[in-house]
């Protein structure tokens, strides 16, 4: 039996096997590991501190006091959910793999996480958020032109920060004004984008990406300042900035790619084409936009109609 106390030995190969599993078979990306086994990590913690040193051992009740000590901590019901979600990944796998005889957790219920619905904004701040990054690149700074090229990207393709910065060169396509990207489960699909993207990614390629790049350098689309492939933070960093300088609510670039799908779907495109853009596996997930859209019009009738 597999002991999990904190340190021991088979715990540690146990971790080690269970993010195997979750790279190879089920294809998740790196965050969404590292977020199941710091998940893991704290449920055996609290199971070690019940006296319990066992995997086997680790039971329903065990579970419902590890759930109901984090709701007595205040943490939020989507942190419940992704933890009991990350836990019910486990102990199925190691009930499969026959590291336990029983799951524990076919018994365990938890609240849904709320069904917030995405930020999203207008058209115009997005404008200002896009022409305050092209005149900022207007005087030729490489990192400047890169930011300009990454922004425009996020919002014309609605591609995650992630997917962005994976991509290599020969992943673009100008003359159709195609991406290629790799997304979750390693996924590949090709979304379009507009010319305005186009041109600031030209800009980047021609002028900006020749002055970053060193011997050395990967294919990557977006290079940082050391020639490196640019880093997720960084582009985050760079929204969050070009943000607060317009006077726009804070927003991370998850919020460009939540916009450019309401702003299709107000612009008439189908929810299975949003979806291909997207790369959501369930139409379900592509849906909660037609109720973002569906709000903006609230809002807008009751603003403008005299009998709202």
């Amino acid at each position: 039996m597999a002991e999990i106390t904190t340190g021991a030995h088979q715990r540690v190969l146990l971790c080690s096997d269970f993010a195997l599993h979750l790279r190879a078979q089920r294809g998740v990306s790196e965050h969404t590991v590292r977020a199941y086994l710091g998940d893991l990590d704290h449920l055996l913690d609290h199971a070690v501190r019940q006296g319990v040193t066992q995997l086997a051992d680790v039971d329903i009740t065990v579970l419902r006091g590890w759930l109901a000590s984090m709701a007595n901590a205040d943490r939020s019901r989507a942190t419940l959910a992704r933890r009991a979600a990350a836990v019910r990944t486990f102990f199925r796998w190691a009930t499969r793999t026959s590291r336990v005889g029983v799951d524990p957790t076919l018994r365990l219920g938890t609240a849904r996480a709320a069904g917030r619905l995405p930020t999203v904004l207008a058209v115009e701040p997005v404008t200002r958020l896009l022409d305050a990054a092209r005149e900022s690149a207007a005087g030729g700074d490489p990192v400047l032109l890169r930011d300009w090229a990454a922004v425009e990207m996020l919002y014309a393709t609605g591609v995650r920060v992630g997917e962005l910065c994976g991509a290599d060169v020969d992943d673009l396509d100008l003359g159709e004004l195609t991406l290629r990207v790799v997304g979750k489960g390693d996924k590949e699909r090709v979304v379009p984008f507009g010319r305005p993207a186009a041109r600031a990614v030209d800009a980047w390629l021609s002028t900006g990406r020749p002055q970053l790049a060193r011997a050395g350098s990967p294919a990557a689309l977006l290079l940082g300042r050391r020639g490196g492939r640019v880093d997720q933070r960084q582009v985050r960093t760079v929204v969050h900035d070009l943000a607060s300088r317009v006077g726009v609510d804070d927003v991370a670039p998850h919020a460009l790619r939540h916009t450019a799908a309401t702003h299709l779907l107000e612009g008439g495109s189908d929810l299975r084409t949003v979806q291909e853009i997207l790369g959501h596996a369930s139409l379900s997930t592509t849906q909660r936009y037609t109720h973002v859209s569906a709000e903006r019009l609230r809002s807008a009738f009751e603003l403008a109609h005299p009998r709202a």
